[in-house]
């Protein structure tokens, strides 16, 4: 099992995520996002999608219907969990061996940044709202 990235901004779990699906390091995946990414208080579903493919990873993304809820637990997919009480904006998640890699496990328990710890959890916190699949190569 890899290990799990902890996001170091507010805002910072897609980059988290960015960093967990292409094998980088959270600063290195900061990098190659670049500053306006990292201080952004949001990662748009279509700005992931486009960095995501940009570094070579080929990923969709899509609205999660009853149709498509089942695919969402294929390795590698990445989940933005729907706004709510416990997540203002939302939260991005990895599929990783059968659990959810969480950048930020213990929000909203705690939600200073300061004391962010990643790691993976059974279940979604929240209903997930968009899906990034990954694309088998062909």
């Amino acid at each position: 099992m890899k290990k799990s990235i902890t996001q170091e901004f507010d805002y910072g779990c897609g980059i988290a995520c960015f960093a967990f699906v292409t094998g980088m390091t959270y600063k290195k995946a900061e990098d190659f996002l670049g500053l306006k990414q990292a201080k952004s208080s949001r990662f748009w579903c279509k700005d992931l999608a486009y960095e995501l493919n940009r570094y070579g990873m080929k990923y969709i993304y899509k609205y999660v219907k009853p149709k498509i809820r089942k695919r969402i637990y294929q390795e590698n997919t990445i989940v933005l969990v729907a706004r709510s009480k416990k997540y203002p904006v939302g939260h991005y998640l990895v599929r990783h061996d059968g659990r959810w890699m969480d950048p930020w496990v213990n929000l909203p328990k705690d939600n200073n940044i300061k004391n962010a710890k990643s790691g993976f959890r059974k279940r979604l916190p929240s209903r997930p709202m968009y899906v990034f699949l990954p694309q088998n190569p062909e």
